[in-house]
């Protein structure tokens, strides 16, 4: 229908999705992060064994959700179209920088927009970074980059993740002790098994349909002056900024629950965040809905973003979460952020985000 396509239609599918996020966090998902997808892969890699933080370990049935939601609705729409063949290696490692930076500054770019929901201002230094990185993408889509032509494979190809998502989901219920689970700490946080796993399909259909995209948003913004994208971000916004004020969330604050006030950090591991989406075709969200419609370069994308996160928890990769100062129970105010390690990680990523743009710039021309 061609209202969907419309601003309205897409602000309408915002709200949709932002209710279910307010819904998530209201039945237990963690405070400020009640839909982030580097947060919620990093805690199924955790909870696959792939690193030993233990406080975030927990498969969480969004991410299932999201891949088996966006499967289900291109097939009944026909908009199913399996493909392969555009720089995989190049997308994978693309996959590893745009996790750990995202697990630097402590959230995809959807937590980034419902931290800032919440009024937390180290959000808003985010989203300065983000919005720069996506320029700087944009900038070198119109001088002409490409990854290269993906090209149309067997169908069968695409089914693979959404079958492997599928099976994890059951050998959840069915052998949980396969898996570790957080006592404490986010991954201890989480609405019912059944209720995330509704919600992620919901989210899965709409962000298909509505060509969901957080990167992308912005990048129309900058290549084609079109408001349509952002219209869907907008409607998630809102929504989240009714429903922190309603329940006493909404506050104006230099960070939030699990985040860190390094703005340097914040702004620099978002810009790589918002490059690397761009270079790729989409956020981490679009690339779980694009490796559900049946893109292996996307699916490849995915797992590099599930290595990303164990390489960001094994290696000490990740920004620590800043502690917030509670009087009462002596606890003073900490800054949190990424240790020399993932200032390292950050600091490579922009220049090797900048190689690959420029390599992509000279087969183009070619």
């Amino acid at each position: 229908m061609e209202f969907f396509s419309t601003k309205k239609g897409l602000f309408l599918f915002g709200i949709i999705a932002g209710l279910g996020a307010a819904l998530l966090a209201f039945l237990g998902n963690p405070k400020n992060m009640a839909f982030c997808i580097a947060c919620f892969i990093r805690d199924t890699a955790g909870a696959m064994h792939f690193h030993n933080a233990e406080v975030v370990q927990y498969v969480r049935p969004e991410v299932i959700g999201i891949i088996v939601g966006a499967f289900l609705i291109s097939l009944f729409t026909r908009e199913y179209r399996s493909t392969a063949g555009s720089s995989p290696a190049i997308r994978f490692f693309l996959g590893v920088i745009m996790m750990v930076c995202a697990l630097v500054f402590l959230g995809c770019p959807l937590r980034m927009v419902l931290r800032m929901a919440a009024g937390d201002i180290s959000s808003y230094v985010g989203l300065v970074g983000f919005a720069a990185g996506v320029s700087t993408g944009a900038f070198f889509l119109k001088k002409g980059f490409s990854l290269g032509r993906a090209y149309t494979a067997k169908k069968e190809s695409g089914y693979a993740l959404p079958i492997v998502v599928a099976v994890l989901f059951i050998l959840v219920i069915a052998v949980p002790s396969l898996f570790a689970f957080s006592e404490k700490g986010p991954g201890s946080n989480h609405a019912p098994l059944f209720v995330a796993l509704a919600i992620g399909l919901l989210v899965g259909v709409i962000a298909q349909k509505s060509r969901m995209c957080f990167a992308g948003s912005i990048r129309d913004v900058v290549l084609l002056k079109d408001f349509r994208l952002i219209s869907v971000i907008g409607g998630i916004f809102a929504v989240m900024l009714v429903y922190n004020i309603v329940t006493n969330n909404f506050a104006f604050v230099a960070f939030g629950p699990i985040a860190h006030a390094q703005t340097f950090w914040n702004i620099l591991s978002m810009y790589a965040v918002g490059f690397a989406a761009v270079l790729l075709g989409g956020c981490p969200l679009r690339q779980l809905v694009l490796a559900g419609t049946g893109s292996s370069d996307s699916a490849i994308t995915v797992l590099g973003m599930f290595v990303g996160a164990a390489l960001a928890h094994n290696f000490k990769l990740a920004a620590g979460a800043a502690a917030l100062a509670n009087a009462e129970k002596g606890i003073e105010a900490a800054a949190g952020g990424p240790g020399i390690n993932g200032q390292i990680f950050v600091i490579v990523s922009i220049i090797v985000l900048f190689i690959i743009a420029v390599v992509g710039l000279k087969k183009a021309e070619k």
